[in-house]
């Protein structure tokens, strides 16, 4: 075996040392992009916190009409006025959203396989750029399939709508997929969204892990939080409260508001704890007596 005396092997992620830009805008990453990509992204990051509460109700474009979403025009006015920025299809957004509503947009821009396939990974980049900047998209969201069968023509996706970002001045969020087969370690969230980093998105949408603070310092952009699966309201909160207390700069949920009895409330109480530092506790607490105001 080779001398490795003086070789450094193991990795440190010096989680306790704060990112150091050069610059003054608060998004991190963010600070050399131009004045209309920096103005997209405090569309998306409110400047008072640097957070986000993203909201996502994409899951239609290759779920259907799924539980909780299957009358937009009911359920996202309801949510929308608590959270930051809307994460959806261009079809959603022109059917069902009020193009008055003055917050962030995030364009889902691919698209592929049906759950009636059991592959998914498999996607194109459906949107053109054109359309997006019709829309006035804030930023656009492309999957990336790393590790699947479809690895490769999702990368192939990020890297042709970055470019295409780039030269229309529209940020790119970069969501990395999970799988049936794929991992949910923090060693793959650590290469998955580094990856996306390094392409040359400007925001990635990740999973909570194990170590999840070393995989928020090893990303040289923001990581916004999935909430996934439907958990019960205080354990989604616990989520919220543990991921952006190890670094994360927000968290777009999906199901777990707009599949809660109270979704207008627990949009709030996700806010609470986002933007102004709420514990897991005190957003139940918020949370409860908001559904329960006769207490």
């Amino acid at each position: 075996m080779a001398d490795m005396s003086g070789f450094k092997v193991a990795k440190d992620f010096h989680v306790s040392e704060p990112v150091k830009t050069s610059g003054e805008f608060y998004v991190k990453g963010a600070n050399n992009l131009d004045w209309g990509m920096k103005r997209h992204l405090s569309h998306i990051f409110n400047p008072k916190s640097g957070h986000t509460e993203m909201f996502a109700f994409d899951h239609g474009y290759f779920m259907g009409p799924t539980s909780g979403l299957e009358r937009l025009d009911l359920i996202i006015p309801k949510i929308a006025p608590y959270v930051d920025s809307l994460m959806a299809t261009r079809g959603a957004f022109r059917s069902s959203i009020d193009p008055a509503y003055g917050k962030g947009l995030v364009l889902r821009a691919s698209a592929g396989s049906s759950m009636l396939q059991d592959d998914l990974s498999k996607e194109v980049l459906a949107v053109d750029i054109k359309d997006a900047v019709r829309l006035g998209a804030d930023a656009i969201a492309i999957q990336s399939f790393i590790g699947a069968d479809g690895q490769l023509q999702s990368i192939d996706n990020v890297s042709r709508g970055i470019n295409l970002g780039y030269e229309y001045g529209i940020p790119v969020v970069g969501v990395v997929a999970v799988g049936k087969q794929m991992e949910r370690t923090d060693r793959f969230f650590k290469l998955a969204t580094r990856i996306m980093a390094e392409l040359g998105a400007n925001i990635v949408k990740s999973y909570d892990c194990e170590n999840f603070d070393e995989v928020v310092a090893g990303c040289p952009v923001p990581i916004v939080v999935a909430g996934g699966k439907k958990l019960r309201e205080p354990e989604a909160l616990e989520l919220v409260d543990r991921v952006m207390s190890q670094g994360a700069a927000g968290v777009d949920m999906g199901r777990n508001i707009f599949q809660s009895l109270h979704p207008s409330e627990m949009a709030e109480a996700v806010g609470k704890i986002v933007h102004e530092g709420f514990s897991a506790k005190e957003a139940t607490e918020f949370y409860e007596d908001a559904i329960n105001p006769a207490k």
